[in-house]
């Protein structure tokens, strides 16, 4: 009977309803888009970042990540063969390749510029580095024995395109120093517009005859799936465990992921509590208007021997019938309109020190959509709570006048 009643009232003041419903449903459609925005954010950094720097997962040895950077020569894996094949014994493994990181100096003739560079395999390489664009040129192959590949900001200062030649000049590991000539093949763009301006990558077997080691720097790991990396990484830490290696995800390697996270996070908890906040605030209102008109009649219900509980069940079950379709209603309108958004693309800049924008779209998962519709329908149910408790404290009489 309370539940039959609170229908009647909710569908016999249709203007109150709608209004309520709209407050709810946009709240719910901003929460949806906002939170698949986000997510898709971060799903397409996170493969920006594997498909064009470190992979889905990377071996090295114990202290590379803090003093790799200066002195590689020192921490080279002395089998990267044989660690390859016991890391690809996992069924989830794709490849696996080694690198081999270095500093130098690039020489075109005329004028020599200080890079970072990398020997890596080619053709795996190549598969992986599905971001990496190429400008002018091609990738590396297997068969470019004396090949290279230029960052665009490198090719830029030196004035080199495909096909010229340029002398890398850096320091073995025993000290002495080495050069080799190579011919450019490709010039390449990467997400980050630093790396781009010092980069070059050239085939490791030329990488280990300039520092005079058959070692590698970093194992790099890419998997069939990138949801599988967690437990890739769960698999492979026991096997490594007490030994020289160390094991990482892309996003413990990744700092400005990290923070990207961690920004989006709180502008988007701050979303949230702003639209809560905005839909609390109007269906109060909303609760608040309805019951200052129906005082007549919750005066009647006192008169006729109803509680004060009585009438605040009234009130709630109704916000909770709105609430409910409207975070129903919400939802719907919200898949919709996340549906029709992805299906043109949302076109962004590229981010901070980045190279090359992309088209965002609103990703849509099961703990977003429930999520969103939660909050409407919690926030509709509390904002009924205060108009409920306000009209137990009027009088019967005041309350009946109402009806005169």
């Amino acid at each position: 009977m309370l539940f039959q009643l609170a229908l009647r009232n909710v569908l016999r003041q249709k203007v109150r309803t709608a209004m309520t419903l709209a407050a709810i449903i946009f709240g719910v459609m901003g929460l949806i888009l906002a939170g698949g925005f986000v997510k898709d954010t971060y799903v397409q950094l996170g493969e920006v970042i594997i498909h064009s720097q470190t992979g889905h997962i990377q071996l090295f040895k114990k202290g590379f990540l803090e003093k790799g950077a200066r002195s590689p020569e020192r921490f080279l894996i002395d089998k990267p063969d044989a660690l390859a094949r016991k890391v690809s014994a996992n069924p989830a493994v794709d490849s696996v390749m080694g690198r081999i990181y270095f500093s130098g100096l690039l020489n075109n003739g005329r004028r020599d510029l200080a890079i970072i560079g990398e020997g890596v395999e080619p053709d795996k390489e190549t598969k992986l580095g599905t971001f990496i664009m190429i400008t002018e040129g091609r990738h590396l192959s297997n068969k470019d024995t004396e090949g290279i590949l230029l960052g665009q900001g490198v090719a830029k200062t030196l004035g080199l395109r495909p096909g010229d030649r340029v002398t890398l000049v850096l320091t073995a590991t025993e000290g002495a120093t080495n050069t080799l000539d190579f011919e450019v093949v490709g010039i390449f763009q990467s997400f980050s517009k630093d790396f781009d301006a010092r980069a070059v990558r050239i085939p490791l077997a030329a990488a280990q005859e300039l520092l005079q080691t058959q070692g590698a720097n970093v194992m790099v790991v890419a998997l069939r799936k990138t949801e599988d990396t967690d437990a890739v990484v769960a698999a492979l830490e026991p096997q490594f465990q007490g030994s020289e290696y160390d094991v990482r995800s892309w996003h413990s390697l990744s700092d400005f992921y990290d923070k990207t996270v961690q920004l989006y996070d709180r502008q988007f908890g701050v979303l949230q509590f702003i639209i809560l906040v905005m839909v609390l605030l109007s269906v109060t209102n909303s609760v608040n208007m309805s019951v200052f008109e129906r005082q007549g009649e919750f005066g009647t219900m006192f008169a006729l021997g109803n509680r004060s509980r009585d009438v605040i069940r009234l009130i709630v079950v109704e916000s909770t019938i709105i609430g409910f379709a409207g975070a129903l209603l919400g939802l719907i309108v919200g898949v919709l309109a996340a549906l029709g958004i992805s299906a043109i693309g949302i076109p962004m800049p590229p981010p901070p020190n980045a190279n090359v924008g992309y088209t965002a779209y609103i990703r849509l998962e099961s703990f977003t959509l429930i999520s969103s519709a939660f909050v409407g329908f919690i926030a509709t149910v509390l904002a009924s709570l205060l108009p409920a408790y306000r009209v137990t404290r009027v009088q019967v009489v005041d309350a009946l006048r109402q009806n005169i």
